[in-house]
Order: C-alpha cells, then sequence, then structure tokens
C-alpha cells in the first residue's frame, strides 16, 4: 500500500476518534466548564505522553530544541484559538450553523497551502472539496441563513482550524512527530488554562462532584489518552505523506462520525436532507482520494 494512502486511512481513523468523541465532550461540558475541561484534557493528555516517550522513545526528548519548542507552540496556539472562537461563537449562534462553518475550513486549507506551502490547486481536490462542503451544509445548516457575530466568530475558528492543518503540512516532515506533538498538546493545554482562569469558575476542575462525574471522568480519560496524545501524534507522524488540502477532507468527515456515534449512543435521528449530506462528504473525500493523482504529496525523509 502507498504510505500516502496509509496515512490518509490513519488520518480517517483520528478523525473516527474526535467525531465518536462528540457525544462524550457534549455531556462532559454540561458539568465542567469548556475551557477547563479542554485544559485538564490537553494537560492530561500531555502527561501520559510524557511518560510514554520516557518509557519507550526516551531519545527523543534530545530533539527537543527551540526551534520545535517555538513551532510547537505556534501550533498549539491556532489548535487553542479554533476552540476557543467556537466556545464563544457558540454563545450567540446555533450548534447546527456552528457545525457547518467548523467544517469549512476544508475550503481554506487549499487557499492557506497555496499561500504559505506554494502548494497548486489541484481541480479534483477542489472539487472535492466543493462537494463536501455542500454536504456539510445538508447536515449542519437549519433554515436561519443569517449571520451574526457568532457566525463570524466561529468563522475565526475554521480559520485557526485551517491553520493548524497547514502549518503541520509545513513542520511536521522537520520534526519527530512525539516531541512536536507533545509540545503542541502542552501548549494547547496552557492556553485553555488561561482562557478557565480568565472567564470560568476553574476551581470546579478540583471538585469530586465534577471531576468523578461519571461522563466527565471517562470523557476526560477517553479525549487525553486517545483523542489528544494518540491523535495528534498520528496526525503529525503521518500528515507528511499527504497533503493538507486531502488532511482536511478527511478531518471534514468529523460531523458524520459525530452524527453516526450520536444516532447509536444518544438516539439522535437525523433527517434524509442530512444522511444525504453525510454521504456528500464522504463522496468528496472519496472523489479525491480515487480521482487520480496525489495531490501535491510531499517526499520529505521523516525526522528520527
Amino acid at each position: 500500500m502507498k504510505k500516502s494512502y496509509l496515512a490518509d486511512l490513519i488520518l480517517l481513523g483520528v478523525t473516527f476518534t474526535w467525531g465518536a468523541t462528540f457525544v462524550l465532550v457534549k455531556e462532559a461540558i454540561d458539568t465542567m466548564p469548556p475551557f477547563t475541561f479542554l485544559a485538564v484534557r490537553f494537560l492530561l493528555g500531555g502527561l501520559v505522553l510524557a511518560l510514554f516517550m520516557a518509557a519507550f522513545f526516551r531519545h527523543t526528548f534530545k530533539g527537543m530544541s527551540k526551534e520545535i519548542w517555538l513551532a510547537g507552540t505556534w501550533l498549539g496556539f491556532w489548535l487553542f484559538a479554533g476552540y476557543a472562537f467556537q466556545t464563544f461563537g457558540l454563545m450567540f449562534t446555533t450548534a447546527s450553523k456552528a457545525g457547518f462553518i467548523t467544517g469549512l475550513s476544508v475550503v481554506l486549507v487549499p487557499f492557506l497551502s497555496l499561500w504559505l506551502l506554494k502548494h497548486p490547486l489541484k481541480k479534483k481536490a477542489l472539487l472535492g472539496v466543493a462537494i463536501a462542503t455542500v454536504g456539510l451544509g445538508l447536515l449542519s445548516l437549519n433554515r436561519d441563513l443569517s449571520i451574526n457575530v457568532g457566525d463570524l466568530l466561529v468563522f475565526c475558528c475554521a480559520l485557526s482550524y485551517g491553520m493548524h492543518i497547514t502549518l503541520v503540512g509545513r513542520y511536521t516532515v522537520r520534526f519527530h512527530a512525539m516531541p512536536f506533538a507533545l509540545i503542541q498538546i502542552l501548549a494547547t493545554g496552557v492556553f485553555n488554562a488561561i482562557g478557565a482562569f480568565l472567564f470560568e469558575d476553574y476551581t470546579t476542575a478540583w471538585s469530586p462532584q465534577v471531576l468523578l462525574d461519571a461522563w466527565v471522568l471517562s470523557a476526560l480519560l477517553i479525549c487525553s489518552v486517545i483523542a489528544t496524545a494518540f491523535a495528534f501524534v498520528a496526525q503529525n507522524q503521518f500528515q507528511k505523506f499527504t497533503s493538507p488540502t486531502r488532511t482536511a477532507l478527511i478531518f471534514a468527515t468529523e460531523p458524520v462520525f459525530a452524527a453516526a456515534t450520536g444516532f447509536l449512543v444518544a438516539g439522535d435521528r437525523l433527517t434524509a436532507a442530512q444522511v444525504f449530506g453525510c454521504l456528500l462528504i464522504l463522496g468528496g473525500m472519496l472523489f479525491a482520494e480515487l480521482g487520480g493523482g496525489q495531490d501535491s504529496e510531499p517526499h520529505a525523509e521523516a525526522a528520527t
């Protein structure tokens, strides 16, 4: 199997973990404030990854130079910004509109890649993006199509996620995946901790009634280990073998997995239009994957 196809499958698995944990996170943040939850999630995930590296890949700590710290913190900032803009945007807009606008990062990434990475715009990838965008609209939008300040904030979220995906494509070929992911995770945790200190009652994180709540505890453990430590190492390791545009298309399937999990676990129901939207998202991804030709595939050697 070509490295690019294997990388895409691994990234699809990463997206599945993010989508599948959506129900857990949604229930958890009803008890623990969002920034506080994210701070604990990412800092705990960083601790798990650091202990794993210390036990099995101790030599990778030697590669933690000033350059990797600066790059990892910069990417951690964009990841945090995505969560922050989405959190505040949800205060002023609907969840359905926020889901669609967040998914627009799939549209932004090809142009950010052209600007920052000089990757050419591939016609088949752009058509796949367009198909997936229509699918996101059918899956996420309701009849209220007016624009408000919340929508603008969530668009900044989409831009932040797009920047993170694009910059991973720039830096991931330079650094070993584990320390690079570790720095991003820790930086995201610290930025969220600052947000919790400024905007939330972060002391709730230490309340036994909150911390030992079944939803909160299970969400923190699963998200910290699988959806953070494992997932971001996998992204940093395998995105070097594909392109940011294809990565964005793969990540666009997150709401599909979230919807499927909601249907199976929480009893959510999808309309016919939403089911068709899911199929269009998957179709757009498959069109870009199988439509012929790798979308500006990198050929750099992996860092060791």
